[in-house]
């Protein structure tokens, strides 16, 4: 089913300015966005910020959103408070949560972004301290029904020994992954650190590690059976 999958990568990202009021220069590439899913996807992004550089802080009220940080060092802030991170790093806010990062190391500074709709959003002027931080690199997966009130279920890295392999169904949910490191294949397509494979509703997958093995960021979200039930 390769053929309908979703495959990008991290090449070609395009640079943006002033980033939710902040100054200096960012990166940002779409990996996959609603118009090609069923679900309450918003967007999966990759975001990037040189030695310096900052994601302004604001606020989500109809959204919540995921940041799992690829590569760097950073200052994630939460209602104004900076709460450190690094590679393996997820954070998890929730609506109404005030929230920005900030490169603070001596590299750029990677993130996934993964932002998805709510059933009942907020008012503007609701602010919650409603986030948390996991290292997820060291927790391997985490359940995200108790924290978040969408359709987020499920995020993790998965590492795979040299050789294996490992079937992802898109059946009643939808799949993105994200390479962080080693090598494979999704069925044909080939995997390394930096290809995005999203899998819309209806689509499935065998993914196969490479001789030094896989390792990826994988979320996995409720979806209905057909667009018209969105």
């Amino acid at each position: 089913m390769s053929d309908q999958l979703i495959v990008t990568d991290v090449e070609g990202v395009t640079d943006i300015f002033g980033v939710h009021g902040a100054t200096g220069v960012s990166h940002w590439k779409c990996l996959a966005s609603r118009r090609h899913l069923h679900g309450d996807w918003e967007a999966v992004e990759l975001a990037r910020v040189p030695p310096g550089g900052l994601s302004g802080e604001h606020r989500h009220t109809r959204t919540e959103e995921i940041y799992y940080v690829v590569a760097g060092e950073g200052e994630m802030l939460l209602d104004g408070t900076g709460h450190r991170v690094g590679a393996g790093s997820v954070v998890l806010t929730g609506l109404g949560t005030i929230h920005g990062l900030r490169n603070t190391g001596t590299t750029d500074l990677d993130w996934i972004t993964v932002e998805v709709r709510v059933p009942h959003p907020v008012s503007p002027l609701e602010e919650k301290v409603n986030a948390r931080i996991h290292d997820l690199k060291a927790e391997g997966e985490l359940d995200t029904t108790a924290f978040f009130t969408g359709p987020l279920r499920q995020v993790a890295v998965r590492t795979m020994a040299a050789d294996t392999e490992l079937s992802l169904h898109a059946v009643g949910v939808e799949h993105a992954v994200f390479v962080l490191a080693g090598s494979g294949k999704a069925d044909a397509v080939e995997l390394r650190p930096g290809v995005a494979v999203t899998l819309p509703l209806g689509t499935g997958a065998q993914v196969s590690a490479g001789p030094e093995g896989l390792e990826f960021f994988h979320v996995v979200l409720v979806a209905p059976r057909s667009r018209s039930q969105r």
